[in-house]
């Protein structure tokens, strides 16, 4: 509503927001659900593709799910590594980014590029404009659909509970603080606002230490799952997928 009225003020259709001033709590109405690295290692198998690489996307780059069927080919700079989040879409309708914020490069981890690249070889449409998660029609999937019909009766499969999309994003972030990621460069990665500081204004290149975090979280989650004897073992190597 705050968003609405603000609208309605540039558009000189009203003089005030009256949602200024209205309070609002701060305390969370529940508490996010967070995955372990190796609760998302069990989910993968169960998952066919195109679902399996949007997980990944999810789990490895912290995308919102509007931004991950809003993905297209030509987002990817394969070169230099990244991919630009330029659009969201929404019930099949495309949008801008939930902030101006959200529009920066995000980075690319060579793996997580290798894995992306073989699903865009076994996909009919390649072409920069082309959907990376379209359907058959090559148009944008609900990921409302997607949740409820693949993605939840697979996380019943690996015995992990109940997963939403916004699950991976909250991992992500969580992933993000257990490797002891500075704090500044998991907000970047993570694309949040902070008009405070003056830095998110021209900060536009994919810092080294935003790719090294975002390369840590990736080799937590693209590893082979446990077995009882590589458990007795100890830490289990990084494996590809």
């Amino acid at each position: 509503m705050h968003l609405i009225y603000e609208n309605a003020r540039r558009w000189e259709l009203v003089d005030a927001n009256p949602i200024e001033l209205v309070r609002q709590g701060s305390r969370r109405l529940c508490i996010p659900r967070i995955l372990g690295a190796d609760e998302i290692v069990r989910l993968l198998p169960e998952l066919e593709q195109p679902h399996r690489t949007m997980v990944l996307v999810a789990a490895c780059l912290g995308l919102r799910a509007s931004e991950i069927v809003g993905l297209q080919w030509g987002d990817f700079d394969w070169l230099n590594l990244s991919v630009l989040i330029w659009r969201s879409v929404v019930h099949g309708r495309v949008g801008e980014t939930k902030t101006e914020y959200s529009s920066r490069p995000v980075p690319l981890d060579p793996e997580l590029a290798r894995i992306l690249l073989e699903l865009k070889c076994q996909s009919v449409y390649q072409a920069a404009g082309d959907w990376v998660f379209g359907n058959a029609d090559n148009r944008p999937r609900w990921q409302e659909s997607i949740l409820a019909n693949h993605i939840k009766p697979a996380a019943v499969r690996a015995r992990i509970g109940h997963v939403g999309w916004h699950t991976f994003r909250h991992t992500y972030s969580t992933m993000l603080r257990a490797i002891g990621t500075d704090v500044k460069v998991q907000q970047e990665l993570l694309r949040h606002a902070d008009i405070a500081t003056t830095m998110n204004v021209y900060t536009q290149a994919v810092s080294d230490a935003k790719r090294d975090a975002n390369s840590k979280v990736v080799r937590m989650v693209l590893r082979k799952p446990e077995t009882p004897a590589e458990n007795n073992n100890g830490p289990i190597s990084s494996a590809r997928v």
